[in-house]
């Protein structure tokens, strides 16, 4: 009875807030269009007994997910989706390792200054925060009037409303999640395994190909799942600052839903997204579960 009272309240949480609403958009992918409230027929009449449940389950049908099949919008949009999160991945990856090396060979003195620095932009409103990189890199804004000004360039560049933008804009929203592993990965570390390899003849650089990166494997790992996952669905960074040619699934769902309102359609475009997700977050829990076990 204590093992199932401590369980149940995260399993609990996970059935409330995960399993109930992922069938009912389930149910709704299975729906057909309609001018109703909601907008989607059937509807379950528990009023009319067995015969009313049956007749539910008898008009649900595949037909959006066969219609997605016959729109290149959608396939194009996944993979478009795909490329930007891995790209982002990729980015966030190359920014944030130097952040987070630099951070744990830090003093120790200065390591609670450092990560508060990290965590910091999350103190601010993630809207505003997109918002202020809209003023950042509009053709009068800050960025263009600083290059113009140190004579970089002679007339303002074209950021935003591209896809460039939109990298900006991620990278920098999602370095914390990135950061942050690779940190705790790189803290762990034993220098006295680099003083080996320097006694044995290895330079810094081949240490750190040898012993440093491969050890940090495991921040690299998590943190490149804590970006690809949420980017791959993000909606607000390409909608403030990437333009038309801007394709992501996250802005055909929203689109769907509020400008078509065609909440079967969106509702099947939401469960693909969800089992394309399914494949890396499977991988996540098998590495921290491999990790714990490591560590134990």
């Amino acid at each position: 009875m204590k093992r199932f009272a401590l369980i149940a309240l995260p399993y609990g949480w996970l059935v409330a807030l995960f399993l109930v609403p992922f069938l009912i958009v389930l149910k709704i992918s299975l729906s057909d269009t309609a001018l109703a409230i909601p907008p989607y027929v059937p509807t379950l009449d528990l009023a009319e007994g067995w015969a009313g449940v049956r007749a539910f389950f008898a008009e649900l049908d595949f037909e959006n997910f066969a219609f997605l099949t016959t729109d290149d919008l959608y396939w194009k949009a996944y993979l478009s989706s795909l490329k930007i999160a891995v790209a982002s991945t990729l980015m966030a990856l190359i920014v944030g390792y130097p952040i987070a090396y630099g951070m744990s060979r830090a003093a120790d003195a200065w390591r609670p200054t450092l990560l508060m620095l990290v965590i910091l932009p999350f103190w601010t409103s993630f809207l505003i925060r997109v918002y202020a990189w809209k003023a950042i890199l509009a053709q009068e804004g800050f960025l263009n009037q600083l290059l113009m000004g140190l004579g970089v360039i002679s007339e303002p560049l074209t950021i935003l409303n591209t896809n460039t933008a939109v990298y900006i804009g991620i990278v920098y929203t999602y370095l914390p999640f990135m950061v942050l592993p690779l940190f705790a990965a790189l803290d762990r570390l034993d220098e006295s395994l680099l003083e080996a390899a320097e006694d044995l003849g290895c330079t810094r650089m081949k240490a750190f190909w040898l012993i440093t990166l491969p050890l940090s494997k495991q921040g690299i790992i998590a943190g490149s799942f804590l970006v690809f996952i949420p980017v791959m669905g993000e909606f607000v960074i390409p909608t403030l600052l990437g333009g038309s040619d801007t394709l992501m699934i996250g802005k055909v769902l929203w689109e769907e839903f509020f400008s078509n309102r065609d909440w079967p359609v969106a509702s099947a475009v939401a469960i693909i997204l969800l089992a394309i997700l399914i494949i890396p977050i499977v991988l996540f829990i098998k590495n921290e579960e491999k990790e714990w076990e490591g560590e134990t």
